[in-house]
């Protein structure tokens, strides 16, 4: 099966949309690179949802379910999904860069002993070879990468591309669970969610983000404010985050995470390049900004000029009333 292979992460009853996104992305890919698309799910209870990675592209569909895949620990699905790529020897192994995501990834790596690009914002297929950018250097450059082996293994950032179905089936085929003894000696006792009852910037349909024009820490009460009108999540420019104002997790940006909603709200951010990369695919971006020179207002579909610290309550209590009304 000389072709891509995507591994796709089942969580809380659903897919994560980034693997959604670089099946999406794999289907236009599949075809220049040479070969079938395929996807593998492993996890717990996860058998039904096999078939629906069929809607995104994939031609065939391996699935391991079983309890031993549930505990939230990489070392297991290492152990399902490093046999089935050393058995149909994909060119290409594409994995969505989540929590999850990365640690498998890694030990994949080690384990298949080949070369991992992590962080890949774009992928595009060069003489039937497979190439993923990447940024370098704080955001600051953007590079082309390749792969020295027959396998091209690569973690692709949220966000970087859309989820697009093409309306197509799958083949499924289960495959055997086999956990080594090493893998099988942690277990997780207990977990609770860091965030908890917070929306997460990939997942979000709605940002507000707050960059060094807030001046402290305490006014990103401002764009909580506005984020918990519009059920929103809370963003930060890498400004902000540097300051220490605002934690590293909601960082937007090159160096952050790249999101993609429906609707941006941009509060005190300049709209400088490592900023603008972790949001330009956004539906709507509407920026509010002291300065009338700021980048920002070249690339966002409404601008208002004026203090955020004004504009930002009038528009939280806009949508408050609107809401009422």
């Amino acid at each position: 099966m000389p072709g891509i292979l995507v591994v796709a992460e089942h969580r809380n009853g659903k897919y994560r949309r980034v693997s959604l996104e670089v099946l999406s992305k794999a289907r236009e890919l599949a075809g220049p690179l040479g070969g079938s698309l395929s996807a593998v799910v492993t996890g717990s209870g996860v058998a039904d949802a096999a078939a629906e990675l069929g809607a995104y592209g994939a031609e065939t569909v391996y699935v391991a379910d079983d309890a031993a895949l549930g505990n939230g620990l990489a070392a297991p699905h290492v152990d399902v999904i490093a046999p089935l790529i050393e058995q149909q020897s994909p060119s290409a192994v594409l994995i969505g860069a989540t929590a999850m995501g990365k640690d498998l990834a890694a030990a994949l790596a080690v384990r298949l002993g080949v070369g991992l690009n992590a962080d890949a914002t774009d992928l595009s297929a060069d003489g039937g070879a497979l190439m993923a950018s990447k940024p370098i250097f704080g955001g600051q450059n953007i590079v082309q990468c390749g792969w020295s082996g027959d396998l091209a293994l690569a973690l692709v950032r949220p966000n970087s591309f859309p989820a697009e179905q093409s309306g197509g089936s799958a083949s499924v085929e289960t495959l055997p669970v086999s956990i080594s003894e090493r893998a099988g000696a942690v277990a997780v006792t207990a977990s609770k969610p860091t965030d908890e009852g917070v929306i997460s910037l990939e997942e979000a349909s709605i940002i507000v983000s707050g960059g060094r024009g807030l001046g402290a820490p305490e006014h990103f009460a401002v764009v909580e404010a506005l984020a918990a009108e519009l059920g929103a999540a809370v963003g930060a420019s890498r400004a902000a985050v540097d300051a220490g104002w605002y934690p590293h997790p909601h960082q937007v940006g090159q160096t952050g995470k790249t999101v993609s909603p429906n609707l941006y709200i941009a509060c005190g951010i300049s709209g400088a390049i490592q900023h603008k990369v972790g949001m330009q695919t956004s539906d709507v971006i509407i920026a509010v900004n002291k300065d009338e020179e700021a980048p920002i207002f070249g690339f966002s579909d409404f601008g208002v000029v004026g203090d955020l610290f004004e504009v930002v309550p009038q528009l939280q209590q806009l949508v408050a009333e609107r809401k009422a009304g």
